[in-house]
């Protein structure tokens, strides 16, 4: 009796072992090389969609403050971790972003994370005529695609409601956008959203992007909060993004990994299964 209570007693103590082995090797990849993200907003539709999980490619830029790993289980965090490196705007095995790419990166005010797709790039020149993008002297291709369509509901964890281009939508009811593709120089393409013609975001002023610094706009063109806005040194109000710098970044989303359009993702009914594993262009 005493034999076999020993040899269970090492068994359980064995399976413990390895699933705190598993837990520890799975925290140190996910804290090294990738990290997963929800999305919250309708920034960046139809690209992402409010409730997508993601996963982002931490190595692609190197590794500064801001995407420094954590180490799991204890209280050494990112800052603490690369705090060394902070102000100095440079990153660890440094790589370059590329235009057009996806982007998660760390607000430069509220340290929020926010994900936009990079346009500019340091020494470019950037402007909004009309709701058309403008760089360095050129507007950017672009050509009508049609209408995005979705439901007017709740959508997500947060329970917003979505903006429409067909005026009030009552719930239930077919919300739309007017869809265009739009062509950067080095010929990467993808779809942005327009809800209404003459917002603030569609005319500005020429923006210099500085040395060490980038520009990101969001998909959703008249919902995003962008680097078209300035920021803004006080909490109390809502902040713009500004120029980011290149320290900020925390890294590049490649894979949508799964999406719910529900409150929960527990509740199995609104997952959008066609969008599981799907590369984030």
């Amino acid at each position: 009796m005493a034999r076999n209570t020993t040899k269970n007693e090492n068994s359980f103590y064995e399976m413990v072992k390895t699933i705190v082995v598993a837990l520890l090797l799975a925290g140190i990849f996910r804290s090294l090389f990738f990290q997963p993200f929800w999305i919250p907003s309708g920034s960046m539709k139809q690209s992402l969609l409010i409730g997508d999980f993601i996963f982002v490619n931490k190595m692609a830029y190197g590794y500064s403050y801001a995407s420094c790993p954590s180490i799991p289980f204890t209280s050494i965090t990112p800052d603490k971790l690369c705090g060394f490196i902070k102000g100095k705007n440079t990153r660890i095995f440094g790589g370059t972003p590329e235009r057009g790419d996806v982007v998660v990166f760390r607000h430069p005010v509220t340290g929020a994370d926010y994900i936009k797709r990079l346009i500019g790039l340091p020494g470019d020149k950037l402007q909004m005529k009309k709701g058309f993008l403008f760089l360095n002297g050129k507007q950017l291709q672009s050509k009508d695609d049609g209408i995005f369509l979705e439901k007017m509901e709740a959508q997500g964890s947060l329970g917003g409601l979505p903006r429409c281009s067909n005026g009030a939508v009552g719930i239930g009811g077919v919300c739309e956008k007017k869809r265009r593709i739009e062509v950067l120089p080095n010929g990467r393409s993808y779809p942005i959203l327009n809800i209404i013609d003459g917002t603030r975001g569609d005319n500005t002023s020429i923006f210099n992007v500085p040395e060490g610094h980038f520009f990101f706009i969001g998909d959703n063109r008249d919902n995003s909060t962008d680097s078209r806005f300035p920021q803004i040194f006080d909490r109390s109000r809502q902040t713009g993004v500004g120029f980011v710098k290149y320290e900020n970044i925390v890294g590049r989303a490649d894979r949508i990994m799964f999406s719910s359009a529900g409150r929960s993702m527990f509740y199995f009914w609104t997952w959008r299964s066609d969008r599981f594993f799907e590369a984030i262009e």
